[in-house]
């Protein structure tokens, strides 16, 4: 714990001995020359010595006050050249950008760092949930949500549609349909149901085999989890290809085989009614771009 006299003494010690008088130092300080006087004299008496030598018209430092004015003038040029530089320094913008567990795990997040290196002077904070976020008045500036694209008084547009196939880890061996009936099919609950919803009964009609019951399943209540399981080698899921892009390319997934099933659609929403500020526009604009690059 420091242990100093009162920030006012120093200042007004300082102001006197740069200008050699206590009027002067007043008249900067905006008060009276008996209160740098007394100010002076406090400090005076923390130290135990004589800091100046009282003049009729000027005051001027003794040795003590000679090795005490550098240190303190020296301190006060770097605080206000620090107070200057955080005035001067441009308030940073946030965007703030909410959307599904899974999407934000296995798409969003990891694209963050291109935002970056484009806009270094805009952060990007992430709202992950499957529940609706309310945008703006404080929420989320922008959402990318999944479904059919029906978001009254929003501005909503498609970024793409994805696609869902079996996949699994390489480890597993899945080369052909067959080999659906030795392993668990991992499986996600929708938050709605919809007849085309890509499910697994959806996913064996589409491939012209016949859908069996009792074939084992390991199920999740979140599409993040499910995805996590087949990386573990827990089964084969019928996941996202888009989602599971990278971990096709890097080789820890495998698509064996198809047909791949349509999924429902991606949309970059925002609040209708206004124009979007530049740092959120910013954001829509590499969202667009990023989007773009899918297949």
């Amino acid at each position: 714990m420091r242990r100093l006299p009162p920030l006012s003494a120093l200042r007004a010690f300082e102001a006197a001995a740069r200008h050699g008088s206590f009027k002067e130092a007043a008249s900067e300080l905006s008060v009276t020359p008996t209160a740098v006087s007394h100010q002076v004299r406090a400090l005076e008496e923390y130290t135990g010595l004589p800091l100046f030598e009282r003049q009729v018209r000027k005051v001027v430092l003794t040795d003590a006050g000679k090795s005490l004015y550098p240190v303190l003038r020296d301190g006060f040029n770097t605080f206000e050249l620090a107070l200057q530089r955080l005035a001067r320094a441009p308030a940073r913008q946030r965007v703030t950008i909410s959307t599904t567990s899974a999407f934000m795990a296995y798409w969003l997040a990891p694209r963050a760092a291109g935002f970056g290196a484009l806009h270094p002077e805009i952060d990007l904070e992430f709202h992950a949930s499957d529940q609706t976020v309310e945008l703006g008045n404080g929420g989320a500036d922008l959402a990318i949500r999944y479904g059919r694209g029906r978001y009254p008084g929003m501005v909503a547009e498609p970024l793409f549609t994805d696609r869902f196939a079996p996949v699994a880890a390489p480890e597993l061996g899945v080369a052909t349909p067959a080999d659906l009936e030795r392993m668990p099919l991992v499986d996600f609950k929708w938050e709605r149901q919809h007849p085309l919803n890509p499910t697994w009964e959806n996913w064996f009609t589409a491939a012209g085999l016949a859908w069996q019951s009792a074939l084992r399943q390991l199920r999740f209540s979140d599409e993040a989890h499910a995805i996590g399981a087949v990386l573990a080698g827990q089964g084969v899921g019928l996941l996202s290809l888009d989602l599971v892009a990278a971990e096709i390319a890097a080789g820890r997934l495998v698509q064996p085989f198809g047909p791949a099933l349509p999924g429902h659609t991606y949309h970059l929403v925002r609040s209708a009614g206004h124009a979007p500020a530049p740092h959120v526009e910013a954001a829509l604009g590499w969202l667009r771009t990023e989007a773009g690059t899918v297949r």
